[in-house]
């Protein structure tokens, strides 16, 4: 006889002969259970983790500002963004559309808190790419002030580049967004500043 035949064998004698075993192991799953749906709980429900958004959601001016060569000035040029709260609260989206007129661009981010990896976790989509820019990192203790990190593949060279987003929140709803990056260099410069204006809730 195989071994784990053996081994079924046994416990199921032992069950029988002390029904008490059997009620231990039912106790034992279901805790196991309870602790798993604690945390699938935990991981689904937003908190004060995502509040910490809340100053981003309304109706605001942007104000661009693009360094091409971080030793001349920036070019500057409008837009306009709106930020909802989407899917229960859990994540920030934001539309924008603006820029020089020559050349407009419409764009869409979202940010939110993954409550199971401890971070936040934001995404920026343009029509000045294709590609998806994921980032992810934290805010500081006051909740004032946030850095996100990214990795993505460099059009000119094919291999992979680090970006950082920046953002600073004020008190009356507006925030800075600053993207840093290499460019064509080889040191992190700010490459593009946006400054909201909260124009409505």
């Amino acid at each position: 006889m195989k071994m784990h035949r053996i081994v079924g064998l046994a416990a199921a004698i032992l069950s029988l002969a002390s029904p008490s075993f059997a009620q231990d192991v039912a106790k034992s799953m279901s805790a196991k259970a309870a602790a798993v749906a604690r945390a699938m709980d935990n991981a689904m429900t937003p908190g004060d983790y995502q509040k910490r958004l809340e100053p981003m959601i309304g109706n605001f001016d942007v104000r661009v500002l693009i360094w091409v060569d971080p030793s001349k000035p920036p070019v500057e040029s409008s837009a306009s963004a709106v930020s909802v709260w989407v899917l229960g609260n859990r994540f920030v989206q934001t539309m924008l559309v603006g820029g020089p007129s020559a050349d407009a661009f419409n764009a869409i981010g979202y940010i939110g808190y993954d409550n199971a990896a401890k971070q936040y976790q934001a995404a920026w989509m343009d029509d000045g790419s294709t590609a998806m820019t994921l980032y992810t990192g934290g805010f500081s203790a006051d909740g004032k002030s946030a850095t996100v990190k990214a990795s993505i593949t460099n059009a000119s060279t094919g291999k992979p580049t680090p970006l950082e987003l920046r953002m600073s929140l004020g008190a009356n709803g507006g925030h800075v967004t600053q993207l840093w990056g290499m460019g064509l260099g080889t040191k992190m410069f700010k490459m593009m500043e946006l400054q909201y204006t909260r124009t409505k809730p």
